[in-house]
């Protein structure tokens, strides 16, 4: 292995603040070129990208990496214990600050343990990029001890990836790898470096060119189409603003709300856009979807105007897609041309960039109005406003007398506050999270939408902390969820991440168990963890043993003074258990494979139809669908 500092030329530099006799960090990148490993070039080009913080863990092939980023003051490496921690790890950082989150592994496991969260922001559109090892070049393909070809298995999953097999190419290599993830779309990007290209001596200089002949993304919408689009909102009478996480991506939260007020359209915002659009306000008609807001759904299914904004009519939103919002016109406005009549057809696509589409459908609505062609509202509101009367979020109490988990995530919500960040695993707590926390501000919530990641909550939670470190954070988990990846509140501990993770512990796998409940006659096959009845892990302890405070609440009394606890404490993290009923169940709910005419509001209660004997004819049609949500 080359070391940064093994070379006989290697001149004296600055030692390290607070290191006493730091080896001399590299020189900083420049015009001219200057001699350096692959290895050395690699941690150079992160620098000049502006990476803050990488999430890893060393191993054999990237092991030469290491070295020179011991010497990095401008890269900050936090050493996690599961690759798939650092892949969450890095989504939770890009998700809270908009930049680019990074994370490390060598060859092999180390390399396919990053699959998952490669997956998840590819699904999410969130900008990471992954380094990996790669065997050396005379060993690739012959299948060496710790050779994947992490290339071929990512490339489905991936916006873009690069097997690096000259070190000349590395910054190259790396700053294209910056830009394709956060333009456009945003993605993940794999960067693939073989262990012999990280230890050859190269020439390094910064700024380097990019080569990428045909990524050109649009960013300025067609005039036209967006004349289209205001003309269609000046005609309609039943229209919504169907907002989905592009919103964010594009910074867009602020121009939203121009358009919104301009207009006076009710605003839907998908589980990827809470917080696009504050929740206070009083166009917010809530999260549509799969268990949103009855006035959010029935809007949408009523509407005769769509406008799509940064969204993807997934089937989480639309149910059937064949029944949903049969008589709305389609605007669909998206950075993607891809996703545009993907699901359903736009009657007006729009292709760029949020932020400057709003901002010209903005101009563009205003000119249609002041021509005198705008629409009285005032009867679609009063139809919207009594679906939200009738239909507002709520919840009973287990007849038990357990806790209810809901007015734990209610409180934490109305304790904490708006300006912190809240990060959710998957299952009903994630659910619970997304409809009884008030999001005012876009970034203060993130969760695995589209993948549906379990164990997601925590490693996330610790990347956002790094990336907001003046901001609260808190992880609202399940005792399932919690259980996948809770070795990264050791990591959280050492590196100084003082988060709050608020375990939701109903004693079992709650969303498979709330499905069994409802669609498999309460047959509740292996979904009770024993987190209740054998208090296997005890978590409190668990907290301790990780070096958390662990705190454990189980009445409606201790749980506001268990919260307040909770946020005194910032020396280290914490865990709440809170002990809750086991039979809480999400509602409203649209059950997979039906559609959203057909949500009920609790159980047996439809409010779109006339006809209330529901249970037989939805339990069949959602045991039949595939896809079920855990």
């Amino acid at each position: 292995m080359t070391s940064a500092t093994s070379r006989s030329d290697a001149k004296p530099g600055p030692s390290a603040p607070g290191v006493p006799g730091a080896r001399p960090k590299p020189a900083p990148p420049a015009g001219t070129p200057v001699r350096v490993t692959g290895a050395q070039s690699l941690v150079r080009s992160l620098e000049a990208v502006g990476a803050e913080i990488v999430f890893g863990i060393p191993g054999g092939t990237i092991l030469p990496a290491y070295d020179p980023l011991l010497d990095s003051t401008k890269v900050r490496h936090i050493l996690v214990r599961h690759e798939q921690g650092a892949g969450h790890a890095a989504t939770g950082y890009a998700q809270a600050t908009g930049k680019v989150g990074v994370c490390m592994a060598t060859s092999g496991p180390g390399a396919t343990n990053l699959v998952t969260p490669l997956a998840d922001a590819n699904m999410d559109s969130v900008p990471i990029v992954a380094i990996t090892g790669q065997q050396s070049r005379s060993l690739i393909g012959t299948d060496a001890f710790q050779e994947a070809d992490i290339c071929g298995i990512t490339m489905p999953i991936t916006k873009h990836n690069f097997l690096v097999t000259d070190p000349a190419e590395i910054p190259r290599a790396i700053a294209e790898a910056f830009h394709l993830a956060s333009t456009g779309r945003p993605g993940p990007v794999l960067v693939d470096i073989p262990k012999d290209v990280l230890q050859e001596m190269t020439s390094f200089s910064w700024p380097t060119e990019l080569r990428l002949p045909g990524y050109r993304p649009t960013l300025r919408p067609h005039g036209k189409q967006v004349r289209e689009a205001a003309k269609l909102i000046a005609q309609a009478h039943r229209p919504v603003l169907y907002v989905g996480g592009g919103v964010i991506k594009a910074e867009a939260a602020e121009q939203l709300l121009e358009l919104a007020e301009l207009t006076g359209i009710p605003v839907a915002t998908t589980l990827m856009a809470r917080g696009a659009f504050p929740d206070s306000h009083r166009q917010h008609v809530g999260m549509p979807g799969m268990h949103g807001a009855v006035a959010a759904v029935a809007s949408m299914q009523r509407a005769d105007l769509l406008i799509a904004l940064g969204a993807r009519f997934d089937d989480r939103v639309t149910g059937q897609l064949s029944s949903f919002a049969p008589e709305a016109k389609i605007v669909h406005a998206d950075i993607d041309p891809a996703e545009i009549s993907k699901n359903r057809k736009a009657d007006v696509p729009i292709v760029g960039d949020c932020k400057e589409i709003i901002g010209e459908l903005i101009t563009a609505v205003q000119a249609e109005f002041d021509q005198g062609h705008r629409p009285d509202l005032a009867d679609w509101w009063t139809q919207v406003e009594s679906w939200r009367a009738d239909y507002p979020a709520g919840y009973e109490w287990p007849d038990d007398g357990s806790l209810s988990p809901q007015y734990v995530i209610e409180r934490i919500g109305e304790l904490v506050g708006p300006d912190a960040v809240y990060a959710a695993g998957v299952g009903q707590h994630q659910m619970w999270a997304a409809q009884f926390i008030k999001y005012e501000n876009p970034r203060t919530w993130i969760n695995s939408g589209g993948l549906g990641t379990m164990g997601y909550a925590v490693p996330a939670a610790m990347g956002a902390q790094f990336g907001v470190p003046d901001t609260q954070v808190w992880a609202i988990d399940g005792d399932g969820c919690f259980q996948m990846t809770n070795q990264e509140l050791a990591t959280c501990a050492i590196e100084g991440a003082p988060i709050k993770v608020a375990v939701i512990n109903n004693g079992n796998l709650g969303m498979v168990r709330q499905w069994q409940n409802l669609f498999y006659s309460e047959r509740y096959s292996n979904t009770d963890l024993g987190t209740h009845k054998h208090r296997i892990p005890d978590f409190t302890l668990l907290a301790e043993a990780l070096g958390c405070a662990g705190l454990r609440c189980e009445t409606k009394e201790d749980v506001d003074a268990t919260i307040r606890r909770a946020m005194e404490i910032n020396d280290r993290p914490v865990v709440i258990d809170f002990v809750v009923g086991k039979d809480a169940q999400v509602w409203p709910m649209v059950a997979a494979g039906t559609g959203n005419d057909e949500i009920m509001s609790v159980r047996g209660i439809r409010p779109l139809f006339d006809d209330d004997d529901v249970s037989q004819e939805v339990a069949e049609t959602a045991t039949a669908a595939e896809g079920e949500d855990r």
